[in-house]
């Protein structure tokens, strides 16, 4: 007779395998993240290799000042550019899902223009706003040419966006794999022959501009071919007459837009322009540190955003209810599993780890800490957004992550200058439990809700 526990096991491993055998949509979800997270894992591994050489051949100092500039030009164009990948997957897959592939063309040649003409009027922005980021955040006038340089980014990913979202509605995830690990591979290797010939900041800063262009050119031409080769070469024809009234689509996308600059306003680039602006590049350096140590955190999990996100979106428009929670249970448990598994890693070696980039970052670690609270809040619930997208309630989010943003900014003003950036770090993550938090018991509520009143309908008519 078998050991009790020797029976559980293998009651629980039996069950593993029929779910997994079972369960189309989570093995989907599975495998479309498994090429994300593969290419992922490389990528996070070269931008270690990457952030050692830089600092080590910069100093804490001159890689702060690095890491504003660059963090600059992501902020602005954030800021001012639509984020045009939720609109496709919103829009253009649910019309794959019922097969008007007329109707999706012209929902991508829309996001395609809009984002253009939102890129271009970033850059200009952009280019207004450099002197401004020289004089008060690097405080060093003499960074205006790296500014400048580094801002041709924006139009490297001029419809990055757009071409994101199409790939993920056509199950293009192995392409953007692809050139993710292209564009980190170049980045790696130019900033190696840096260190090994002294090489100067405007090397490392090309480097990191090279492998830009390189994702953002090869993802739209990738998403182009993928739309010939699904939709059919005339695509590029489809009327924009049949598509929606304008102000249903401006609302979506403005309403995203803004939920998205909302969520800018706690994101990793724009906490380096506080603490520029409070304190200094030194400053900026170790926190940027501390938040890089944390990438390990969210990498296997954020894979699941891109993928997780047109399967609720497709489970919603087929009103597959038990199908959507099931989904959302078991991505949630995958993720919660290796958040707690990296949260106790890193608390125990952190204090080992960070001095790899230089004595200077041993600083890095109580700030190390506080963050991994929030981005682990954060990381277990990542669907929190993107389920009240799918529903198409964009003010939602938009509503709940800007009174949450704006009550962490002012804080800053107050604090920061007196505590530093364990304060920063501290704000963060509470504004990470606070947003996360309420935007899940609405998502939750809100599914529970339409498919109470699905269940009546159905009755009533049987």
């Amino acid at each position: 007779m078998g050991k009790p526990g020797t029976h559980a096991m293998s009651s629980l491993r039996e069950k593993i395998i029929t779910i997994w055998k079972e369960d189309v949509l989570l093995k989907r979800v599975i495998r479309n993240t498994s090429y994300l997270f593969s290419s992922q894992m490389v990528v996070m591994v070269l931008a270690f290799g990457q952030s050692i050489l830089a600092a080590r051949l910069l100093g804490a100092s001159l890689y702060g000042w690095l890491a504003v500039i660059m963090d600059f030009a992501t902020t602005v164009n954030r800021l001012f550019s639509f984020r045009m990948n939720e609109f496709v997957v919103r829009y253009m897959g649910r019309e794959l899902v019922h097969k008007d592939l007329t109707r999706a063309g012209a929902f991508a040649k829309v996001a395609g223009l809009t984002e253009t003409i939102t890129s271009i009027f970033a850059f200009v922005i952009y280019m207004l706003l450099v002197p401004l980021g020289a004089k008060y955040i690097v405080k060093d006038v003499s960074s205006i040419p790296y500014f400048y340089i580094y801002g041709f980014f924006i139009l490297a990913n001029i419809t990055y966006e757009t071409a994101t979202g199409i790939l993920q509605v056509l199950n293009r995830y192995k392409i953007q794999a692809v050139f993710q690990i292209i564009q980190s591979g170049v980045t790696a290797a130019i900033i190696v022959i840096a260190f090994f010939t002294k090489g100067s900041v405007f090397i490392i800063l090309l480097g990191y501009l090279i492998g830009k262009f390189i994702l953002g050119f090869g993802s739209i031409i990738a998403a182009w071919v993928g739309l010939n080769q699904d939709l059919g070469n005339d695509w590029i024809k489809a009327p924009f007459s049949i598509l929606p009234p304008f102000r249903e689509m401006a609302g979506f996308t403005i309403s995203t837009n803004l939920s998205a600059t909302a969520k800018l306003l706690t994101s990793g680039s724009l906490e380096t322009q506080l603490i520029g602006f409070f304190l200094n590049t030194k400053a900026v350096a170790i926190y940027s540190i501390a938040n890089n140590v944390t990438v390990p955190l969210m990498t296997p999990v954020s894979q699941f955003i891109s993928t997780t996100y047109p399967e609720m979106t497709k489970s919603i428009a087929a009103k597959k209810w038990q199908e959507l929670k099931q989904l959302l249970r078991r991505v949630t448990i995958i993720s919660a599993t290796w958040t707690v598994f990296f949260f106790v890693v890193m608390a125990i070696i952190g204090p080992w780890i960070l001095p790899i980039w230089g004595q200077e970052f041993i600083a890095a670690y109580p700030v190390l800490l506080i963050l991994m609270v929030g981005y682990s809040i954060s990381n277990i619930f990542f669907w929190n957004r993107s389920l009240l997208l799918s529903f198409g309630k964009a003010n939602i989010p938009l509503y709940i992550i800007t009174g949450a943003a704006i009550a962490k900014i002012a804080l800053a003003f107050v604090f920061v200058p007196v505590y530093g950036m364990n304060a920063e770090a501290l704000l963060l993550s509470g504004n990470f439990v606070v947003s996360v938090g309420l935007l899940v018991w609405i998502g939750l509520a809100m599914i529970r809700r339409v498919e109470k009143k699905d269940l009546t309908e159905n009755r009533l008519t049987s």
